[in-house]
């Protein structure tokens, strides 16, 4: 999730740029560098919290193995049963996923939002959050097979293996589980958790930078070290800001991330005839399981994972585009 930097302002006039000499910036078509820097802050990010994701989805499907644990406890007991790469399972599909999803969803935003703006009079926090779900929802349907194949090596424990590897999951899946219908489950689920996820995460994200920069700027922004004329949050601001937007859409989509999982993984699950559906799954977890047990459980999980994962999106991010003037 990335949005563009603000520029210090004074009253309403833009300070200019300082000229640089030819060869040392990209402003002019640098948006496949950025989105390559939105994409390996993604992998460093993503594989920095892959024991956590994979915990969560062993506890969202009840993985009979560790149903009974708590997270840390999970933690814990997968190393013990798996060895600490256990904790990594699925990981390699996800490094394979991040690239075109952060490509598309990072392109597919500024386009939206400059289409929003010419099109529509209205607010650019609504633009924003507008922009931001309609990137999320067009990455996620170009990605979906690999999302439901990282689910399904992330589920199952080692010895019990029914995939032996990206590879294997994409040819069995499409050969007993109708094709390219196998590879769809759960999306219903995903693109209506990603108006709130995604565009909440946008518009939390972009509304707290630019209230900050703007009514707090010397204490909550620094100039950029590539452009002094550019203000920047400060790293540990940058940080909280994007916590607090993940926190906030992950909080309100949470049960349909559930939901999702639990239809991903389809065939795999012992009550898959139960969640064909997402209302069908949605009524199944609440009735077995309850809302703190079944449609939010994980949840603390997530919120832990959002500091770190953050954390080392946006410093790498930061870093990335100082590096190759950027801003």
């Amino acid at each position: 999730m990335i949005i563009p930097h603000l520029r210090r302002q004074e009253g309403n006039e833009t300070l200019p740029r300082k000229e640089r000499g030819s060869g040392m910036g990209l402003h002019q078509g640098s948006e496949p560098v950025t989105a390559l820097i939105t994409c390996l802050a993604g992998c460093c990010a993503k594989t920095t919290i892959a024991p956590l994701d994979r915990v969560k989805i062993l506890l969202q499907a009840q993985n009979p193995h560790y149903k009974h644990l708590g997270v840390l406890s999970t933690l814990r007991a997968v190393p013990k049963k798996e060895g600490f790469l256990g904790l990594y399972r699925g990981n390699g599909a996800m490094m394979v996923r991040v690239f075109p999803y952060g490509a598309i969803q990072f392109m597919t935003f500024e386009n939206y939002k400059k289409l929003l703006s010419k099109h529509l009079g209205i607010s650019r926090y609504i633009h924003n959050f507008m922009a931001g779900s309609m990137a999320g929802m067009t990455a996620v349907i170009c990605t979906y097979p690999l999302d439901v194949v990282r689910a399904r090596l992330a589920y199952q424990v080692k010895g019990e293996q029914r995939y032996h590897g990206i590879v294997h999951a994409f040819r069995t899946i499409r050969q007993k589980e109708g094709g390219m219908q196998g590879f769809y489950r759960g999306l219903t689920p995903t693109l209506i958790g990603m108006v709130p996820y995604a565009g909440l995460s946008f518009f939390t994200f972009s509304s707290l930078k630019t209230l900050g920069l703007k009514h707090f700027p010397e204490l909550l922004g620094r100039p950029s070290a590539d452009n002094p004329d550019v203000l920047v949050l400060k790293s540990h601001v940058n940080l909280l800001c994007g916590g607090l937007a993940g926190a906030m859409g992950q909080t309100i989509s949470y049960p349909l991330d559930v939901a999702r999982r639990r239809m991903q993984l389809g065939a795999v699950l012992p009550d898959s005839d139960k969640c064909v559906s997402l209302t069908k799954t949605l009524k199944f977890v609440y009735q077995k399981y309850g809302v703190k047990k079944g449609l939010y459980r994980g949840l603390s999980l997530n919120y832990i994972r959002c500091v770190p994962s953050q954390a080392v999106a946006f410093t790498t991010h930061e870093f990335l585009k100082q590096v190759l003037y950027l801003n």
